[in-house]
């Protein structure tokens, strides 16, 4: 009986161990995905209507100044300004399983309309020893590192920033697919 519930014990224990295995590189690739995620949500929220002043104030051959008028949301100043700042979001996200498949994943606590993540019951939380401090760790040298490509890249309109940035440049996502979800409660019961 005892060595039964010994391995029992041990099982577990390890079990647990084998589940908070985080590999770096998927969680990279995740705090990049999340990064511009979440600079795409701050570059959204910028009026457009709201405009600056770009150019130089000095004088051409006849007399005028050389400016022009932009949308805030493409100034390289208010871009440069919302990327130095939007690593701060990361303190907002937990590392995550998914309960289906087990893959990783991290999460934003609470969503944009101020609720909890309805994300949440749908996942295993991993307990982080640095508390979650190396998100934001990994998306400080993300931005530090790709600022000028994402600045770039936002100033130009392109489409799929993130394969281009987190892909294409930083390749930390050897491929991109969507985040797998959870079947929705509805579709598992017709199933």
């Amino acid at each position: 009986m005892y060595k039964i519930i010994i391995c029992f014990l041990f099982s577990i224990i390890f079990g647990i161990q084998a589940k908070t295995h985080i590999d770096v590189k998927e969680l990279r690739c995740l705090v990049c995905k999340a990064t511009l995620e979440e600079l795409d949500i701050a570059i959204k929220k910028i009026d457009p209507s709201r405009k600056v002043e770009i150019g130089g104030y000095r004088l051409d051959p006849e007399g005028n100044l050389k400016q022009r008028s932009i949308s805030e949301a493409k100034s390289e100043i208010h871009l440069s300004e919302l990327a130095d700042s939007i690593c701060e979001k990361m303190e907002d996200y937990i590392r995550a399983t998914w309960k289906h498949n087990g893959k990783l994943t991290i999460l934003r606590l609470i969503d944009s309309n101020g609720q909890m993540n309805v994300d949440m019951g749908r996942v295993d939380v991993i307990q982080d020893d640095d508390l979650n401090k190396s998100l934001k760790y990994y998306c400080e040298g993300i931005i530090e590192e790709y600022e000028e490509s994402i600045i770039k890249y936002y100033k130009n309109d392109s489409k799929n920033i993130e394969v281009k940035v987190c892909t294409e440049e930083a390749q930390l996502c050897p491929f991109m697919f969507p985040e797998p979800k959870e079947p929705k409660q509805h579709e598992t019961d017709e199933l």
